[in-house]
């Protein structure tokens, strides 16, 4: 019997989306699809800044976020988000790294890591998270703004997905631009 990805030879697709590929299939739905959407930020964050330089990377095209920030805050928001995931309020590190969000000279070889490694140690989270009760209430921030853990995990994958999208349009904009 052939693997949920497999395909015959003349029907292979190019790309197989995160979600299309049988993986993850040990965790809960919910969890598998925030672990998804790390699988195809990475995928897209890969292709899309492909050749960019480290001076493109902390531009502003037409007036856009840098990249760099956009990076840093993917990498950062996952452990802040699950912070709260895990009911726990997040810690002056984590507020004082959000604070360096904005500015840098990083380079695109340090932020993929950083990236890299924010989605590995945010998906070991996500595989403990995926087990609890998705109702049970967490409260974001100072004044405890009302959401669940499944909420939570919810708002990790859309988040990311949103600063990839950024992402994507801002390097296709750096490109265009570069004429």
């Amino acid at each position: 019997m052939s693997s949920p990805t497999s395909f015959p030879p003349s029907v292979e697709p190019p790309y197989v989306e995160p979600w299309l590929r049988g993986t993850h299939a040990d965790v809960p739905a919910v969890g598998r699809a925030v672990l998804h959407a790390f699988d195809l930020a990475l995928d897209d964050l890969t292709k899309w800044v492909d050749g960019l330089t480290d001076a493109e990377l902390h531009a502003q095209p037409l007036g856009l976020p840098p990249l760099a920030f956009h990076l840093k805050h993917l990498a950062r928001s996952v452990d802040r988000l699950l912070t709260y995931a895990e009911g726990r309020q997040i810690s002056a590190e984590q507020l004082a790294m959000l604070k360096t969000e904005q500015g840098g000279s990083e380079t695109l070889a340090d932020l993929l890591a950083e990236i890299e490694t924010s989605f590995s140690n945010g998906a070991d989270r996500v595989r403990i998270l995926a087990t609890s009760d998705f109702n049970t209430f967490r409260g974001v921030g100072r004044k405890q703004l009302p959401t669940s853990i499944g909420g939570a995990l919810i708002h990790v994958a859309d988040h990311t997905q949103r600063h990839v999208g950024q992402v994507v349009t801002t390097a296709k904009v750096l490109k265009v631009l570069r004429g």
